[in-house]
C-alpha cells in the first residue's frame, strides 16, 4: 500500500475550495492508513484568517501541512516564481521523506510531480480537475491574440500531453472529459482515466439536520412570505455563471409563477446583481444573502427549486459543479443548462430537475413546462446525490486508484 504521499495543491487550504474539495478527501484517506505531506499555496489574507482552523484539522488527521504563499502579480512571472518555489520545497521534502507517490491537484502541481518523477522516479497521480489551459482560454484570461498568453497556452497544452502519458493514473471529474481525452489518441488505456466527480459531504447537506427555528428566522430576516415560491442560486457570480440569462429565465418564470422570489446565496458581486435586477424591474423579487458554509443548508432549505446556468464552452465538458450535488443532497430539484460536463446526464438519470437547451424565451418556457409536469420527491433526489456525489464514495474511489498504482509499480519492479 502507498503509505507516504506528497499532495500538492496550487489552491489554498484556507480557501473554501480547499476546505470542501481537498481536506475532506485527505481526512478520509488518512483513516485508511495513508500519511500525507500537504503543500498548498495560500492567499495571505485568507491564511491569516483561517490558518488556525486548517492546522487543527491537519494535526488531528496526521497531515503534515506545509503552506506556502501564493503570488498573483505580476501575471505569468508570479506563477513562474511559485513553480520554482514549489519545486525547491518539494525536492527538499523528498530528500527527508522519500515519498511513494505524488498526488498532483491540477496542472501547476503536475509540473512538480512530473519533474519529481523524471528526476527521482516517484510516480504521480494527475488529478487534472478539468481542461485548465482551455478554461483559461475560454474565459478570456489567456487571450490568444496576445503573443505571451498564446505561448503560455501552447506550453501547457504540450505539458498536458506529458501529464497524461507520464502519470501513473489520471482523475477526470466527468465522463465527458474522459471520452474527450480518449479521442486525442495518445495511446493510453481507458482504465488509466478514473472518473471522480466533485463530491459532497451529504451529512452536512441534509434537510433533516436543518434547524426549523433557523429557517423561520431566515424567512423573517429576508421577508419571505408563506405564499412565496423561492428559487435559489448558490455560489459565486463570475466568469462562468450566466447572471443575465438566469434573470431572463426568472422573468419568464414569474409570468407562470408570479408569487416567486429569487434568492442569491453568494458573497460575490451584490451590486451587479442588484443593477441587473433593477434594469428588469424585478428588484422587489430578488433576495441576496451571503452564507458561511454552516449556514448554506438552512439557506438552501428556503427554496423549492434551485437554478444555475454555466457557459457551455469546450473546456466545460470537464467540469463538475459542486453545487449540483449539494442541492440534490438537500432534496431540492434543479433547473440548469445542457452542455456542461455530465450535468445534464445526471439530471436525466436521477430525474432531478429540468434542462434549458436554448437561452431564449422558447427554451425557458419549455424548461418550465418540463419542470412543472414532474413530481419531485426529496428523498429520491437525496438518494441520487448519495449514489453519485457522496464523499465517502469519492474517498473509496481514490483509495482504489492508489491501490492500482501500487500494484502497477510492483509489477514494474
Amino acid at each position: 500500500m502507498q503509505k507516504n504521499i506528497l499532495y500538492i495543491s496550487y489552491d489554498g487550504m484556507t480557501d473554501p475550495l480547499g476546505q470542501s474539495q481537498v481536506l475532506p478527501y485527505l481526512c478520509g484517506l488518512s483513516q485508511k492508513g495513508y500519511r500525507y505531506t500537504l503543500i498548498s499555496c495560500e492567499k495571505p489574507e485568507r491564511y491569516e484568517a483561517n490558518s488556525a482552523i486548517i492546522e487543527k484539522i491537519c494535526t488531528e488527521n496526521h497531515i503534515d501541512w506545509q503552506p506556502m504563499m501564493y503570488h498573483k502579480n505580476p501575471p505569468v512571472l508570479s506563477t513562474i516564481w511559485d513553480v520554482i518555489s514549489l519545486q525547491r520545497k518539494t525536492y527538499k521534502l523528498y530528500l527527508q521523506k522519500k515519498f511513494d507517490l505524488t498526488h498532483c491537484r491540477g496542472y501547476i502541481s503536475s509540473l512538480i510531480g512530473l519533474s519529481l518523477k523524471r528526476k527521482h522516479g516517484v510516480p504521480f497521480l494527475f488529478d487534472m480537475r478539468g481542461f485548465w489551459a482551455d478554461e483559461k482560454k475560454d474565459a478570456g484570461v489567456w487571450p490568444l491574440s496576445n503573443p505571451l498568453y498564446k505561448l503560455v497556452y501552447e506550453f501547457f497544452k504540450k505539458k498536458e500531453v506529458d501529464f497524461i502519458k507520464d502519470s501513473a493514473a489520471i482523475i477526470s471529474l466527468t465522463h465527458a472529459g474522459k471520452n474527450e481525452m480518449l479521442r486525442w489518441d495518445l495511446g493510453i488505456s481507458p482504465d488509466k482515466i478514473n472518473v471522480i466527480p466533485c463530491c459532497v459531504d451529504t451529512a452536512h447537506f441534509n434537510q433533516e439536520y436543518v434547524n426549523t427555528e433557523k429557517t423561520q428566522a431566515l424567512k423573517e430576516e429576508l421577508n419571505i412570505q408563506p405564499t412565496d415560491t423561492i428559487l435559489s442560486y448558490l455560489g459565486s457570480i463570475g466568469t462562468w455563471y450566466m447572471l443575465d440569462e438566469m434573470l431572463n429565465f426568472f422573468l419568464i418564470w414569474l409570468q407562470i409563477h408570479p408569487n416567486s422570489k429569487l434568492l442569491f446565496i453568494t458573497h460575490d458581486e451584490h451590486e451587479r446583481i442588484q443593477k441587473a435586477a433593477s434594469e428588469r424591474n424585478i428588484s422587489d423579487k430578488i433576495i441576496i444573502r451571503p452564507g458561511q458554509r454552516h449556514e448554506v443548508p438552512a439557506l438552501l432549505a428556503l427554496s423549492q427549486v434551485s437554478l444555475f446556468f454555466i457557459r457551455s464552452t469546450y473546456s466545460k465538458m470537464s467540469s463538475s459543479p459542486t453545487k449540483q450535488g449539494e442541492i440534490m443532497a438537500m432534496g431540492i430539484p434543479i433547473i440548469c443548462n445542457t452542455g456542461v460536463g455530465d450535468t445534464d446526464t445526471i439530471v436525466k438519470n436521477y430525474n432531478s430537475g429540468a434542462l434549458v437547451s436554448d437561452f431564449n424565451e422558447a427554451g425557458y418556457c419549455q424548461a418550465i413546462l418540463d419542470f412543472d409536469k414532474k413530481n419531485f420527491e426529496p428523498e429520491i433526489l437525496r438518494k441520487g446525490a448519495i449514489d453519485y456525489f457522496d464523499l465517502e464514495k469519492g474517498v473509496e474511489s481514490y483509495f482504489k486508484v492508489y491501490h492500482s498504482i501500487e500494484a502497477c509499480q510492483k509489477i514494474k519492479v
